[in-house]
C-alpha cells in the first residue's frame, strides 16, 4: 500500500520566497466549511481587512457547483468591500473542508486565476496554529482532522515532512468531532433506553433538542429523515453542558474523544519526525467545551510529547489562509499573528 503523505504543500508555499516589492498589497484568504464560508481581503499597506460571507463550501456536503459558488460569492463580497478587482490580488489561498479538494481547485482555476492556491482546511488550521511553521494543527469542529509539518533539515527550505491523519468524513471517521460527539450521544441514549448502558441525562436532553417524542423515534429519524451532519453535530453543545454538570456518560464521551484525537496527533508526530518543543494548536467549535475536552487531550498528547505546547487557538481559521497568502507573495511576517488576529476579530465584531 502507498504510504506517502496524504497531503503535500504546494511549491509556492514551501520554496524560499524573495521579499516582495511594494506592488504586493492585497491578499485574499478563504476559510470554507460545512456550514459557512468566510473570505477576507487584507490590505497590507493600509493594514485593513474586509470580509465576505456565504453558505457552505464543503464539497462533500453540498457538491462541487454549490461549493465553488459559495467561495466565489464570499470572495466577490470581500473584494467589493475592499473596492478592488480580483486581478489586484497578490495572492489568494482557499482552505476548504472536504475529503477531496481537487474538483474545487480545477473549477476555481478555470473561472478565476491559475495563481489561486487551494488547500484543505486542515492546512489552513495548521498555519493558523503554528504561524505556518513546524508543528501540528488539530481541527475538531463539525468534523475532525489533524495535520502537521516537521522541521526541515536542508538549507533551501523551511518545510520538512508533512502528514495528515483523520479527515475521512463523518461516515468513516471524524473521531472526536462535534458530529462524533453528537452521534455518540444518541448511541448513549439508545443504550440507556434498552438497558445495555448506564442512565444518562443525555437521553432527555436529546428529546428536547430534537423535539422527538422518544429515543426510539429519534433513532428512526436518523435513518428516515435523515438528520444532517450539522444537525447531529449541533447537539455537542448539550453534551458539553451536561459534561460540565457532571454527567458521567457525557464526560466519558469527551475522554474517549480525546483518546481518539490524541491517537491521530501521535500518528502525525511520528510521521513528521517532530521532537522536543513544538506547538499543537487546537482549532474548532468542539474545543469550546473547555477543560472537559482540552484537559484529557492535553494529557494524552503529553504522554508521548512531554515538551509539546498544547493550546486552544484564538485566531479565526481564515487567518491561516491569509498567513499562507502572505508567504506565497513574499510578504511573510508583514503582520504579526497578534495584529492579524486583531484585524479579523475587529472585522467580525463589526459585522463586516
Amino acid at each position: 500500500m502507498n504510504r506517502d503523505p496524504l497531503v503535500t504543500l504546494p511549491p509556492s508555499l514551501t520554496a524560499p520566497v524573495a521579499p516582495a516589492t511594494g506592488a504586493a498589497r492585497y491578499v485574499l484568504g478563504i476559510d470554507g466549511g460545512a456550514t459557512k464560508t468566510l473570505a477576507a481581503v487584507l490590505d497590507l499597506h493600509e493594514r485593513t481587512l474586509r470580509l465576505g460571507h456565504a453558505g457552505p463550501s464543503n464539497e462533500d456536503a453540498v457538491g462541487t457547483r454549490l461549493a465553488v459558488k459559495a467561495i466565489l460569492d464570499a470572495t466577490d463580497q470581500a473584494l467589493a468591500g475592499a473596492n478592488i478587482a480580483h486581478a489586484q490580488l497578490a495572492a489568494a489561498v482557499v482552505a476548504v473542508a472536504g475529503t477531496d479538494t481537487a474538483a474545487i481547485d480545477r473549477h476555481l482555476h478555470a473561472t478565476r486565476s491559475d495563481h489561486w492556491i487551494v488547500v484543505g482546511d486542515v492546512v489552513g488550521a495548521w498555519a493558523t496554529a503554528t504561524g505556518a511553521r513546524p508543528g501540528i494543527g488539530a481541527i475538531s469542529g463539525t468534523g475532525s482532522n489533524v495535520f502537521g509539518v516537521g522541521r526541515a533539515h536542508r538549507p533551501e527550505g523551511w518545510v520538512g515532512r508533512t502528514w495528515r491523519a483523520g479527515g475521512w468524513g463523518h461516515l468513516l471517521g471524524d473521531e472526536g468531532s462535534g458530529y462524533w460527539l453528537g452521534a455518540q450521544s444518541i448511541v448513549a441514549a439508545l443504550r440507556d433506553r434498552d438497558g445495555s448502558g448506564p442512565p444518562t441525562a443525555l437521553s432527555d436532553a436529546l428529546l428536547a433538542f430534537f423535539r422527538s417524542p422518544s429515543v426510539e423515534a429519534l433513532a428512526a429519524s436518523v435513518y428516515t429523515t435523515p438528520l444532517t451532519k450539522g444537525e447531529v453535530a449541533a447537539f455537542a453543545v448539550e453534551t458539553s453542558r451536561l459534561a460540565h454538570e457532571g454527567d458521567v456518560v457525557a464526560r466519558g464521551l469527551y475522554a474517549r474523544a480525546a483518546e481518539l484525537l490524541g491517537t491521530q496527533i501521535r500518528a502525525v508526530l511520528t510521521n513528521t519526525g517532530l521532537t522536543g518543543a513544538f506547538p499543537v494548536g487546537l482549532i474548532g467549535s468542539a474545543f469550546r467545551a473547555g477543560e472537559v475536552f482540552v484537559a484529557p487531550l492535553s494529557d494524552a498528547i503529553r504522554a508521548f510529547a512531554p515538551e509539546a505546547r498544547v493550546f486552544t487557538v484564538e485566531m479565526a481559521p481564515v487567518g491561516g489562509s491569509l498567513l499562507l497568502g502572505m508567504r506565497a507573495c513574499g510578504c511573510e511576517g508583514a503582520l504579526s499573528g497578534e495584529e492579524l488576529g486583531g484585524l479579523i476579530d475587529g472585522a467580525l465584531a463589526a459585522g463586516d
